[in-house]
């Protein structure tokens, strides 16, 4: 049994649709963000980073616990764990690891920004709304012309597709206009959506 600690962001339903997608036994803990539980002792004892997610694998390497944070660690785990959702040869694991990291050090980050300034922050800041803007369209472009290579991002459904599916679909909740001219984004967007996994992943916690 997997201990989940999660909270409804794109980070936390990332590892809960891998969950889901590789039907491993899991207890969502729900972690919540918006009343600092993320800094209680007995959190920041599983994530010394006071960030969701993480997990607690009861049967890790050796048959022993083991916790892991960061949501793209915790993928990368899951998928080494399984021999699922990640090509076995070394150039799949490459294109799979690269736009993992895709995700991770942009889309992420730009839609977190976006978000916080357009939606969040107290005072409009020009500025940051639009720099933050441009950069989100810069990577949904850069998205879409490498789906125009096949129906996921790296080659056959993975763990790239999972990374990135829950920060896209919010974007296209939230900021549509932000998806004009794209044709593969939207068609991805629903081919992933449409699988129960990611349905049900989606929902948690």
């Amino acid at each position: 049994m997997i201990d989940l600690y999660t909270f409804a962001t794109p980070n936390g339903r990332k590892v809960s649709i891998a969950l889901e997608e590789l039907g491993l036994p899991y207890t969502a803990k729900s972690v919540d963000i918006s009343k600092g539980e993320q800094f209680k002792p007995e959190f920041l004892a599983v994530n010394p980073n006071n960030k969701i997610p993480a997990i607690v694998d009861a049967q890790g390497p050796g048959g022993q616990p083991i916790t892991v944070f960061e949501s793209g660690a915790i993928l990368l785990y899951l998928a080494e764990k399984t021999g699922k959702l990640m090509p076995s040869d070394l150039r799949g694991k490459a294109q799979v690891t690269q736009w993992l990291m895709f995700q991770m050090g942009g889309v992420g980050p730009m839609f977190g920004q976006l978000n916080h300034f357009a939606r969040f922050h107290s005072s409009k800041i020009p500025y940051a709304i639009d720099r933050y803007t441009q950069e989100s369209k810069r990577l949904l472009k850069v998205l879409d012309g490498q789906l125009g290579k096949g129906d996921y991002v790296a080659g056959a459904y993975s763990i790239a597709d999972i990374s990135l599916y829950p920060w896209v679909a919010g974007m296209q909740s939230y900021f549509p206009e932000l998806f004009a001219g794209l044709t593969r984004v939207p068609q991805w967007l629903a081919r992933v959506g449409s699988r129960p996994a990611v349905q049900r992943g989606m929902k948690v916690p």
